[in-house]
């Protein structure tokens, strides 16, 4: 990709979330960005991740996923995701399991508990558009974005 392209796209706004999966005791939570409200009715979230990460494997068996908007406060979960350790970076975390399965946090923006009606792969990340079986309002606070962060996610990394 042309590097003028690369500095353009590092200007695009999103928000940082956690996006957590389960199947069959396994989970796993990572952070996404590339996250977007595609459709009212039915309402569907649309998540884009990178095949080589594990929490694509557990949405792609399980069929499910929950998305957490993260507050400013929650700027450590930053690096607690990025982690390698999947059961670690639940550790000291209130949480449980949602209607579907996956990890749902307890302290959010709010969290959104979807099943996968489609996933398309049109580049080097898998869209999985889920729709919103469950969801959750936690603490009315200012939300964490890419502003926040060291960085725009440019997929190429």
């Amino acid at each position: 990709m042309r590097r003028e392209w690369l500095q353009a796209l590092s200007r695009m706004t999103y928000g940082i979330y956690v996006l957590t999966a389960a199947q069959e005791g396994e989970y796993n939570g990572m952070i996404a960005s590339w996250v977007s409200q595609v459709s009212f009715e039915p309402p569907l979230i649309l998540a884009a991740v990178h095949p080589n990460r594990y929490t694509h494997s557990l949405m792609d068996q399980s069929g499910a996923f929950a998305l957490h908007a993260l507050h400013k406060e929650q700027r450590g979960h930053l690096d607690r995701f990025k982690g390698d350790e999947p059961q670690a970076k639940f550790h000291g975390l209130s949480w449980s399991r949602g209607e579907t399965g996956s990890p749902v946090l307890d302290d959010c923006l709010a969290s959104y508990e979807c099943r996968v009606r489609h996933s398309l792969q049109p580049g080097n990340h898998t869209l999985f558009i889920g729709e919103i079986v469950a969801a959750r309002l936690g603490k009315d606070s200012e939300p964490l974005t890419i502003l926040d962060y060291q960085g725009t996610y440019l997929g190429c990394d």
